[in-house]
């Protein structure tokens, strides 16, 4: 446990972003899964209509520091390479 009143603070601090980073890091995997579900099932269409949202999410969790950007363009890349490959 933390003695001095910064540590505390920190504690909080820390406690207060897990949450949200847990939040939007669910909110991407959400998302993605059900991306990858859709090219699964060759709803090409539906796919690429969820596409925008799946990059929306990528780019939230990299402007909060949730992942680092080049793992996003990464993971961005590979997912709309999927798409295109099936198409």
């Amino acid at each position: 446990m933390p003695i001095t009143s910064s540590a505390k603070k920190a504690l909080r601090s820390s406690k207060r972003k897990k949450v949200f980073n847990a939040r939007r890091k669910n909110e991407l995997q959400t998302v993605v899964k059900e991306y990858k579900k859709l090219i699964a099932a060759k709803s090409d269409k539906e796919a690429a209509a969820l596409l925008p949202k799946v990059q929306k999410a990528f780019d939230k969790a990299v402007k909060t520091g949730l992942i680092k950007k080049n793992t996003a363009s990464r993971k961005k890349s590979r997912l709309m390479k999927k798409l295109s490959v099936k198409a």
